[in-house]
């Protein structure tokens, strides 16, 4: 996934899994010319949002492995990366991560939605768990949407 991948990319260079906002910043717009200072703030809050990243007094910590995600040689992310998604999207995201096929994951998932007659997040979020992918983070935003 690409943002897993633009997030990790200044971690891995600072060998660490916790470091300034301030230089995360620097490190997408300056160093790497990725994204401007404010698109960097931005992704700093998408990946916060879908529970990569945690500001803890003034810094920003990894809350994965960033050691773990590759960044290919001549990776470029796209813009497109910071739009926060949907609670579906982001269970579709940790389903394709897992290497489940996408197109058949929406279908399965669209399948429990009309059985079951729950919203699709609910729906998505069952199909992960059968398939024993933890989306427990995801299961939280699913059933707050409920109410």
């Amino acid at each position: 996934m690409s943002l897993r991948t633009a997030v990790a990319a200044p971690f891995r260079a600072d060998g660490s899994r916790r470091m300034g906002e301030s230089a995360f910043v620097v490190a997408l717009s300056l160093d790497r010319d990725w994204f401007s200072p404010d698109q960097a703030k931005r992704l700093v809050d998408v990946a916060a949002s879908e529970g990569l990243l945690r500001r803890v007094e003034g810094d920003l910590e990894a809350q994965f492995d960033p050691a773990e995600t590759s960044v290919p040689e001549g990776f470029r992310p796209d813009e497109s990366i910071l739009q926060e998604r949907s609670t579906f999207e982001r269970v579709l995201g940790a389903l394709v991560e897992a290497g489940e096929d996408k197109q058949s994951s929406v279908a399965a998932v669209n399948g429990l939605q009309s059985e079951l007659g729950v919203t699709i997040e609910a729906a998505a979020v069952l199909y992960a768990h059968r398939r024993g992918i933890d989306v427990a983070e995801h299961a939280r935003s699913a059933r707050s949407e409920l109410r």
